[in-house]
C-alpha cells in the first residue's frame, strides 16, 4: 500500500506543538508522508524533528516557549496580562477570564483559516489530517471542506465533551485541596454555557455560508473526529464520559522521556546539584505561561529548600532574574529561565508543577512523583487525577506557605517507590511510537465522513 499522506496541524502554542511534533515524527518513522503545519515561529521545531513544514496562521495569540517573551499583537498581549492577573484572584476568576477570552483565543478569523486550509489542502492533497482538538477554526474548515481528520487531545480528556451538562471550561471534577464556592461555580457554568451557545451558533452560521447542506454540530465544543481521537493521556477508569463513535486511543504520554539526552554541560550541572548523589533534586516548573507567577515559585523554593538533603532547580522563564537575585546566597538553589525538562526527569526525585498535562504525563513516564499547584484551564482535572492515581500531592497555590510546601515535599519524596508502582501499569504499552502505530491502524479504513 502507498504510504499515507498526513498533515499534522498544531495551534501556535509550545505546549501543544511539542507533543504533536513528537507524534508527527513517530508517524513519519512508521512510513507515513508527514507535513507539520503551524505558525511560522515553529518551523525550527519541525526541522529538529526532520518534518516538512507548512506555515499556517491562527490569529493574534501565541506562545513560542515563554509566553511573556513571545512577540504578540497588542490584543493578545493584553489578554495574557488579564489572565495572569486573574490567576492571583483564585481558581474560578482565572477560569472566568479564560472563558471571556475564548472567542478571540480559540476561533480567530474562521474565514481566513478556512481559506488557508483550503489552499494547503489543494496543494498537498493529504489522505487525512491530525488536528489539535482545540484548533477549532481548523476543525471547522475541515468540516466545511468534507475532509478526513483524526483529533489530537493535547490536555485532559475532558476537553472532548460528551453528554448533557458538559461544557468547555467547566472542570468535570476538582482536586481535594480546591473547593470553589457554589456561587462562583454557578457564575462559571453560566459563562461556559453562554460560550457553548455562541460557538455553536458561529459554527452553524459558518457552515451554512461556506458548505450549505453540511450538518451543524449539536455543540461546537463537542465536535471531534468521527474516526479517531488520540489522547495525550493515560486511560483512567474514572474519566468523564467520552464519545462512543470514534476510536479512542490513549497514548499515555507523547514525549521523548527516556530518550532525550542532556545538553552539553548538564550532566556536570546535575552532579553538582545532587552533590554526587548525596542530595535529592527537586525540579520546579510552572510551564510556559505560569512561570510568570514568581510569587508562588518563590514560596515553593523557600519551602522545599528547608529540607537538608534537597537541591532545588527552578525553571522561571521571564522571571528568572528576579528569583536568581532573591536566592543568590543559597548554594543548593539554582534558577534558570529554561531547563531541558524531559532529559532532566530521570535525575529528579520530585517535580513541583502547575498541573499542566505535558509535565504531568512526562512525570508519569519517568516514574517521578509530583506536587501540583493548579491555576487554570484543565489543570484542576489533571491535578485531581494525579492525587487519585496516586502519583503525588495537590496544593492550593492561593493558600500556600513555605511550611505547607516543606511538609508536602517531605511526604512525597518518601513515597517515590509507591508512585512508580502505581504508575507502571498505566504506561506499560504507551508512548508516541505505539500511539502512531495505533493511529495509522485506526485510519486505515474507508473514509467515515458525515455528508
Amino acid at each position: 500500500m502507498p504510504e499515507p499522506r498526513i498533515v499534522v496541524v498544531s495551534p501556535p502554542f509550545a505546549s501543544h506543538a511539542q507533543p504533536l511534533a513528537t507524534v508527527a515524527a513517530a508517524l513519519a518513522a512508521e512510513g507515513a508522508d508527514v507535513t507539520f503545519a503551524c505558525d511560522p515561529a515553529f518551523a525550527d521545531l519541525a526541522a529538529r524533528r526532520r518534518l516538512r513544514f507548512e506555515p499556517l496562521g491562527f490569529g493574534d495569540n501565541a506562545n513560542t516557549g515563554i509566553a511573556e517573551r513571545t512577540r504578540q499583537q497588542a490584543a493578545g498581549a493584553r489578554r495574557l496580562t488579564e489572565f495572569l492577573d486573574a490567576t492571583r484572584a483564585g481558581a474560578v476568576p482565572a477560569l472566568l477570564a479564560q472563558a471571556r477570552h475564548r472567542r478571540a483565543d480559540m476561533l480567530p478569523d474562521p474565514a481566513g483559516v478556512h481559506a488557508a486550509v483550503r489552499r494547503l489542502d489543494d496543494r498537498l492533497r493529504p489522505d487525512w489530517y491530525l488536528v489539535d482538538q482545540l484548533a477549532y477554526a481548523v476543525t471547522l474548515a475541515l468540516c466545511a471542506l468534507n475532509r478526513r481528520w483524526a483529533a489530537f487531545c493535547p490536555g485532559h480528556p475532558g476537553y472532548v465533551l460528551d453528554g448533557p451538562g458538559r461544557f468547555f471550561g467547566l472542570p468535570p471534577y476538582w482536586p481535594d485541596a480546591i473547593t470553589p464556592p457554589a456561587a462562583e461555580l454557578a457564575a462559571l457554568r453560566t459563562e461556559a454555557e453562554a460560550n457553548d451557545r455562541l460557538f455553536t451558533e458561529l459554527f452553524t452560521g459558518f457552515l451554512a455560508g461556506h458548505a450549505p447542506g453540511r450538518p451543524a454540530p449539536r455543540s461546537a465544543f463537542g465536535l471531534t473526529s468521527s474516526e479517531a481521537v488520540l489522547f495525550n493521556y493515560p486511560e483512567l477508569p474514572w474519566l468523564p464520559p467520552l464519545p462512543a463513535g470514534p476510536e479512542l486511543l490513549f497514548a499515555g504520554h507523547c514525549s521523548d522521556v527516556g530518550e532525550a539526552e542532556l545538553p552539553p554541560g548538564w550532566r556536570d550541572r546535575v552532579g553538582q546539584l545532587t552533590d554526587g548523589g548525596r542530595r535529592r533534586l527537586v525540579l520546579v516548573s510552572f510551564g510556559t505561561f505560569l512561570s510568570a507567577r514568581d510569587d508562588v515559585l518563590a514560596t515553593v523554593v523557600r519551602g522545599a529548600a528547608r529540607l537538608p538533603d534537597v537541591s532545588v532547580l527552578v525553571s522561571a522563564g521571564n522571571r528568572a532574574g528576579t528569583l536568581r537575585t532573591a536566592f543568590a546566597d543559597r548554594r543548593w538553589i539554582e534558577v534558570l529561565d529554561h531547563v531541558p525538562q524531559r532529559a532532566l526527569l530521570p535525575s529528579a526525585s520530585l517535580v513541583v508543577h502547575h498541573g499542566g498535562n505535558n509535565t504531568f504525563t512526562e512525570c508519569l513516564a519517568a516514574g517521578v512523583p509530583a506536587i501540583a499547584l493548579p491555576f487554570s484551564s484543565d489543570q484542576f482535572a489533571v491535578a485531581h487525577d494525579l492525587e487519585r492515581i496516586p502519583a503525588g500531592r495537590v496544593l492550593d497555590p492561593h493558600r500556600l506557605t513555605p511550611a505547607v510546601v516543606t511538609e508536602a515535599t517531605a511526604s512525597v519524596l518518601s513515597s517515590g517507590g509507591r508512585v512508580r508502582e502505581a504508575v507502571a501499569p498505566l504506561l506499560a504499552s504507551g508512548g508516541p511510537k505505539t500511539a502512531a502505530r495505533r493511529l495509522l491502524e485506526a485510519m486505515d479504513h474507508p473514509p467515515n465522513i458525515v455528508s
